[in-house]
């Protein structure tokens, strides 16, 4: 059966490769971006099964009219594909205030918003997947993306909470964390701070050490994205890529080491 499905970031990468999918199969897609000319293909060839919407998550009041809009619309709201969002490229000292705050108020805020706009409809229908996208840099960290990490980090304790408290209204949520793709996420969609000498090396080294090979194709990530949004019990978590569940094992083996070695320090720590 035919959903309804709300996508932000519809415009460019991922967002437009999983509108345009979507809506081949018979899906209803309620598509937004900050500009509808960058919908235009969509509506083109796709006619009245796509809504465009113009949006900037950022925007409390325009999340929750834009939610009214497709339930007003299509008459249900079965799932929302939390898409919009960017990366600021810099090191932690680098990075200004501006850029920190436009960065949390679009990966984090803008997320939080637009989920806080269509809760109250799946809730009436007892039904609904929230699809959060998130990052595998939201599970372990790279350098120089170290205000992206934490935006990522945030989202993923945000939505995992989520999931505990909507999951008795029939409602799922699943954070999906790519590793990285052939997107323009790191090019014209990217923010970069002002540079300072001192982390040239470390910005060098890492850019030296990038394998094209670990760059996954975005079209592939289609038929992963159809089965979660069909799954009757989607997971918690998906990770896209093939590089990212070597990188959070690793991780997590690591952290699991250090907080075994340090286990008796802790359990002094609590004092009786």
């Amino acid at each position: 059966m035919a959903k309804t499905i709300l996508i932000t970031g519809a415009s460019r990468g991922f967002g437009k490769i999983w509108a345009k999918a979507l809506l081949q199969r018979g899906d209803q897609v309620a598509a937004t971006a900050r500009n509808l000319d960058d919908l235009n293909d969509l509506v083109e060839e796709f006619g009245d099964n796509v809504f465009p919407i113009q949006l900037d998550v950022t925007d409390r009041g325009q999340s929750f009219a834009a939610a009214k809009q497709v339930y007003d619309r299509f008459g249900k709201l079965d799932v929302l594909i939390n898409n919009a969002g960017y990366g600021v490229f810099g090191a932690v000292e680098e990075v200004s205030e501006e850029e920190a705050r436009r960065q949390m108020d679009v990966n984090v805020f803008g997320s939080l918003w637009i989920t806080q706009a269509v809760l109250p409809y799946m809730r009436e229908q007892q039904s609904g997947h929230i699809i959060q996208i998130s990052s595998v840099l939201g599970l372990f960290t790279l350098p120089t993306l170290g205000v992206y990490n934490a935006s990522k980090f945030a989202v993923e304790g945000l939505f995992e909470t989520l999931a505990t408290e909507v999951n008795e209204f029939g409602i799922h949520v699943t954070l999906v964390e790519p590793n990285g793709y052939e997107t323009d996420w790191a090019g014209s969609s990217a923010s970069h701070a002002e540079p300072l000498e001192a982390y040239t090396n470390l910005k060098n080294a890492f850019r030296n050490a990038n394998n094209p090979d670990n760059y996954g194709i975005p079209a592939a990530t289609t038929d992963a994205i159809l089965k979660l949004i069909d799954a009757p019990q989607p997971p918690l978590r998906l990770i896209l890529g093939k590089i990212g569940y070597p990188g959070v094992k690793a991780t997590y083996q690591q952290r699991l080491a250090t907080w075994e070695s340090w286990k008796e320090v802790s359990a002094l720590a609590h004092g009786k």
